[in-house]
This record gives C-alpha cells, structure tokens and sequence, in this order.
C-alpha cells in the first residue's frame, strides 16, 4: 500500500477567543467539518503562554479563564493546505500560531 502525504494542523487559540459570539475553537471545527476535512479535536491546555508573556493556568489558586486551547485537523496534506484560506477571516478573531506537520497515519 502507497502512503498517503498527511498532514497535522494545530492552531493555538485561547478559551476567550470569539467569532460572532461563539467560541474561535467551535468556529473552526465547523468549517472543518463542512469542509470535509477528516477530523478534527479540541484540547484545553491546564498551563500556557503565548505572544503577550502572561502566563495562564488552571491552578486552583487562579482564577484564569483564558486558557489555552489548540484545535488540531488531521488530513491528506493537500487538503489541510487547501483548508488554510478558509482560516484567513479568522486570524484576527485570536488564531495566535497555526502550524502544518507531516504525520504518519496507523490504522488498526
């Protein structure tokens, strides 16, 4: 069986992050969704900064609601690729980093 170029997007946003008053991460799971990207998981991060240098953490003695959050999409390279203009209107929303990794995929 050939292998097929897949790729990892992961875009890092925080839990405040809106787009027309629902969460940025949702927003882009949708569009992933209706773009008919193969999948796509959100994961809450207990302790992160980023480009501001505020640390943020979900430590019982915080209070921080901003917690970090990255949203990652697992597809054929060239349809992550195709999927990145579809983020454009997005970036100003709160998307602070997106990256595209090579992955290889094992199904069992």
């Amino acid at each position: 069986m050939k292998p097929v170029p897949t790729a990892r997007l992961t875009l890092y946003v925080t839990e405040a992050d809106t787009w027309r008053h629902r969460p940025l991460s949702a927003e882009i799971v949708r569009r992933a969704h209706r773009a008919g990207l193969a999948g796509a998981s959100v994961f809450r991060g207990v302790e992160g900064f980023g480009g501001t240098g505020r640390v943020h953490t979900a430590r019982l003695l915080s209070l921080s609601e901003n917690l970090p959050v990255a949203v990652v999409i697992v597809d054929e390279e060239e349809r992550v690729r195709a999927f990145l203009p579809e983020l454009a209107e997005l970036a100003d929303a709160g998307i602070g980093l997106a990256t595209v990794e090579e992955v290889e995929v094992i199904r069992w």
